[in-house]
């Protein structure tokens, strides 16, 4: 029987033939991550089964896959360019962007899913005749094996990034991607921007990060130290991670570190831990929230705030206001 220390592990069965199976408990992060690789494939693919022929998509998505392929001046397109792709793609075939502001937990998995395809589908164009007619020399196969295998992992890592900050933009969202903090410290995500947070007068409670990992059953420690001004903040972390185990959330939960999960994912973690996790859209709410309050402070009275003297501005800076003296601020301003 397996013990809670196997929630978010990847259980795995091959076929061998009509009669016999392989099963496979994969439970270390790297172990599941090298897996994925191998295949090409996302957390957001599991918990089915994984058709290594890949069965052809509607008819508009895939008219738009070849388009795009035939379209390639360069070998791969960089991440950026596929993760965009993969967005004009769905967009064309399903016209969904409005789920960008009223579902973007259900747009982020269909843009991951379709970058996939996307991926897949260029890998068969560039490949699948050189390995029709065979290899040479064992050299010549590891070499292409590894070529294959170390752009998927590479794809992997960026694709989530990606679509977070398509999804931030398309709410009108202010943010800085892999801003530095102090010293190589970069935080995937950090809002309104990385020169607020390098303002010393700018109000902690205003500043917010968000860490971007696929998978996170082992690495979500990394997230603790990526901001020293937010050290005693909540911590954000966006995962595709599908199930961890309560122990595991009680060391996040002590630590300050709230997970942000696809909704449709909420469900393959513990039951009683269930409502500790946040949505995408319950985030994107937050930090509209905090960013509104922080312009409807920023531009309520700019020419009086320029006008008023040094110390006076630094009364008024968005650090020293609070909901409940924000009226008091503005009789004083204006009488």
């Amino acid at each position: 029987m397996l013990g809670p220390d196997y929630t978010g592990a990847l259980f795995v069965l091959n076929q061998r033939n009509d009669y016999e199976y392989d099963a496979y408990m994969l439970n270390s992060e790297d172990e599941i991550q090298s897996y994925l690789d191998a295949f090409g494939l996302t957390p957001a693919e599991t918990n089915r089964l994984i058709d290594v022929k890949q069965t052809k998509p509607e008819d508009a998505e895939t008219a738009a896959i070849k388009q795009f392929i035939t379209s390639l001046l360069e070998e791969f397109p960089s991440s950026y360019e596929m993760s965009l792709a993969a967005r004009m793609i769905q967009q064309k075939a399903f016209d969904n962007d409005d789920l960008i502001k009223t579902n973007p937990d259900k747009i982020l998995l269909s843009w991951i899913e379709e970058e996939s395809r996307l991926f897949f589908a260029i890998e068969n164009d560039r490949y699948s005749s050189l390995i029709s007619k065979g290899f040479s020399s064992v050299d010549e196969f590891t070499t292409l094996a590894n070529t294959i295998l170390n752009r998927r992992k590479s794809r992997a890592g960026k694709s989530l990034e990606n679509h977070l900050s398509a999804i931030f933009d398309g709410n009108d969202i202010k943010y800085t991607a892999q801003g530095i903090t102090e010293g190589n410290k970069k935080p995937d995500f950090i809002f309104p921007s990385i020169e607020d947070y390098h303002d010393k007068l700018f109000s902690i409670d205003r500043l917010c990060t968000l860490a971007a990992k696929t998978t996170c059953k082992d690495r979500w420690r990394q997230v603790l130290n990526e901001a020293n001004r937010l050290r005693d903040k909540h911590k954000y972390l966006c995962t595709m991670q599908q199930g961890i185990s309560s122990r595991q959330m009680d060391e996040m939960e002590s630590e300050g570190v709230i997970l942000v999960v696809p909704k449709p994912y909420i469900s393959t973690y513990p039951k009683e831990k269930q409502n500790l996790i946040w949505t995408l859209n319950k985030f994107v709410g937050y930090v509209k929230e905090i960013l509104n309050f922080t312009i409807l402070l920023g531009s309520s009275v700019p020419k009086i705030f320029m006008s008023l003297p040094t110390h006076a501005r630094v009364m008024l800076h968005p650090c020293f206001m609070r909901e409940r003296v924000a009226a008091e601020i503005s009789y004083w301003v204006f009488s």
